[in-house]
């Protein structure tokens, strides 16, 4: 009974701080709305390559798409009110937040096959409350991606620590490999899991059959862009987004940020690792920390890949602090006390604020006010719900399709939030688009009544998009 409300208290804790308020906060990121967008592209055509941008797989479309079929999502019919529309970001998000309760059990069987149970309960309980959490409520790639991951290292370790048959090093594969046909920077997990496999018989074979799914299923990607006759397309768009590459400071600033805790005993449990020479850590780290470094364009939710890896390595250190002539018996329930406290008062200021609403406002006022004779600039996050609920055609997927296609109506709205300035410096189109239209309406969102500079709505800082947005007028074709 013990163990078993050992493990029941962490997935109760994450269920709160994964599910609650699942729209309201965070805010509604750009990359959101076009995983929605090519999942919905996915449900129409079946085809789930999005016209002639090969920048990810498919799986995480594919996913999305058929948790979308499954809930029966495209028999909504929303109405133009905010609150309405809102509720079309409901179920993705609650699939996320159960995807997060999903890695908090797998990290905490994780760690009770691997070091115990007592490590065990701290780090899921870590996971469960910790600020930087939030980040997994957002319809992303690295969310959908991280339980395929941790579910090949539990596989792994269930096979080196019970008698049971290879098969369980295929399935291991199987995940990991459609971990990489999620995105392709899930590759570098295979160094942990490999090493987890050769370790119980330091047999080749083994590897093997881990690699055999481990490396075909991800060729599903440039097969298909073979079949459609775009390989050519597939080879440019890889190599251009290997080459978009910044430095992986901005990311642990960030991360810092948001969450100094998780920053300073993750980190700490890092070096311990690498003073004890611990090999199931360092392999999960530090593969995956060099690639980060060396290629693609780096944001702080790729850190996500990371969080189990940090939550344990936190816990291994608050376990090792008992030596310290601190009982077991006292040091639990403090330790544990002092991260429930602190973790779930901080995430739970966060998550109960209702912050992405003036989004809703923004969409809702546009479809009250403009038909279909306008062209709507706007960001994914708006511009496919405006094309699959509302029929809306002159909507493209999004603002930036105006460098390099024209306009075709006499008049122009813009939906003009923080990512949309943020791309003004991409190319010139976009700031003479917006010094030729004027403000019409703001909304200037709830994010302004928090001081972004005082933990923890420091996470504010990444919540941007849900800052002031303005609706502009502007002319299209003279």
């Amino acid at each position: 009974m013990n163990k078993l409300i050992f493990l029941i208290i962490p997935l109760l804790v994450s269920g709160f701080t994964h599910l609650w308020n699942p729209v309201g906060y965070p805010d509604v990121f750009f990359d959101e709305g076009i995983y929605m967008r090519r999942a919905m592209n996915f449900l129409d055509t079946g085809n789930p390559q999005e016209d002639y941008l090969y920048d990810h797989p498919y799986f995480g479309q594919i996913t999305i798409a058929s948790i979308l079929k499954i809930t029966h999502y495209q028999d909504l019919h929303p109405s133009s009110e905010p609150e309405s529309l809102q509720s079309l970001y409901l179920f993705p998000r609650i699939f996320m937040g159960l995807l997060a309760v999903v890695d908090t059990l797998l990290i905490y069987k994780i760690v009770q096959i691997k070091y115990g149970k007592n490590p065990a309960f701290i780090a899921s309980m870590v996971f469960a409350v910790v600020p930087f959490t939030w980040i997994l409520k957002r319809i992303l790639l690295d969310s959908i991606l991280l339980p395929l991951v941790l579910g090949s290292i539990f596989l792994a370790l269930y096979f080196t620590k019970a008698k049971q048959n290879s098969r369980w090093i295929i399935f291991s594969g199987i995940l990991l490999g459609l971990a990489v046909f999620t995105k392709i920077p899930a590759f570098a997990m295979v160094f942990v899991v490999a090493w987890i496999v050769y370790t119980k018989r330091k047999k080749f074979s083994d590897i093997l059959l881990l690699l055999i799914p481990f490396f075909l299923i991800p060729l599903l990607w440039p097969a298909n862009a073979i079949y459609l006759g775009q390989f050519d397309l597939w080879q440019k768009d890889i190599l251009w987004q290997s080459q978009r590459t910044n430095d992986i400071w901005g990311i642990l600033e960030s991360f810092f940020v948001i969450d100094p805790l998780l920053f300073i005993i993750g980190f700490s449990g890092i070096f311990l690792a690498a003073l004890r020479r611990d090999k199931f850590l360092l392999l999960w780290f530090v593969p995956f920390v060099i690639f980060l470094s060396s290629f693609g364009y780096k944001q702080y939710f790729h850190w996500i890949m990371m969080m189990p890896v940090f939550c344990i390595a936190g816990a291994l250190l608050l376990d090792s602090i008992s030596v310290f002539k601190i009982t077991k018996k006292n040091f639990y329930p403090v330790t544990i006390s002092m991260i429930l406290i602190f973790g779930f008062v901080s995430t739970a200021l966060l998550i109960i604020n209702d912050i992405s609403i003036n989004q809703f406002d923004a969409l809702s006022y546009v479809l009250k006010n403009y038909d279909d004779d306008v062209t709507v600039l706007a960001s994914p996050v708006y511009s496919w719900i405006l094309y699959d609920f509302f029929d809306r055609e002159n909507v493209p997927k999004d603002y930036s399709s105006i460098l390099f296609y024209p306009i075709t109506t006499k008049k122009t709205v813009i939906i003009e939030d923080a990512h949309y300035r943020i791309d003004l410096k991409r190319r010139f189109q976009l700031q003479e688009t917006l010094d030729k239209s004027m403000i019409i309406k703001t909304f200037q969102g709830t994010v302004s009544n928090f001081d972004s500079n005082f933990y923890p709505f420091t996470s504010i800082q990444d919540n941007f998009e849900a800052s002031e947005i303005r609706i502009r007028e502007g002319i299209g074709i003279p």
